[in-house]
């Protein structure tokens, strides 16, 4: 992959503000990998949304916005609590982000994490963020997209 290819892409990122503290930690982990890798900050375009089930409404309207976007990054956390909104929460969110990855034929790096405890969700807000970043530009330079 060359330093031209990586400096080129265009980059959506649709994070949730629900467990803000520690989402905004995995985002900036992300963008931090992203930019390290090579990637323009002016490439790189970043909204938030109250939670994670909003989130692939967010990244469908991204991609039907007319940006020539090349890959997407989901980022959001859930974390288990005393019922089934958990279960509930986690499985749609994946769920949409997936379809929006196939309708749209466009690569969607999914980062919302889904732990049982803050300090669980904590011990991976760095690797996260950074795997997703590393993910993300695979699958742009992969092209899948537009195959």
């Amino acid at each position: 992959m060359s330093e031209e290819e990586i400096k080129n892409l265009s980059i959506g990122i649709v994070s949730s503000r629900f467990n803000n503290e520690i989402v905004e930690k995995i985002s900036k982990a992300c963008i931090s990998k992203l930019l390290a890798l090579g990637v323009s900050k002016t490439k790189i375009i970043h909204k938030t949304v109250p939670g994670a089930l909003e989130i692939p409404i967010a990244l469908q309207k991204m991609k039907e916005s007319g940006n020539s976007i090349d890959v997407m990054i989901a980022i959001g956390l859930v974390i288990r609590g005393d019922t089934y909104h958990f279960e509930i929460v986690s499985n749609e969110s994946a769920s949409g982000i997936m379809r929006v990855q196939l309708d749209h034929s466009i690569s969607i790096i999914n980062a919302v994490l889904t732990t049982n405890s803050t300090k669980e969700a904590l011990s991976r807000v760095n690797i996260k963020g950074e795997e997703a970043a590393e993910g993300a530009i695979e699958m742009a330079l992969k092209n899948y997209h537009n195959d």
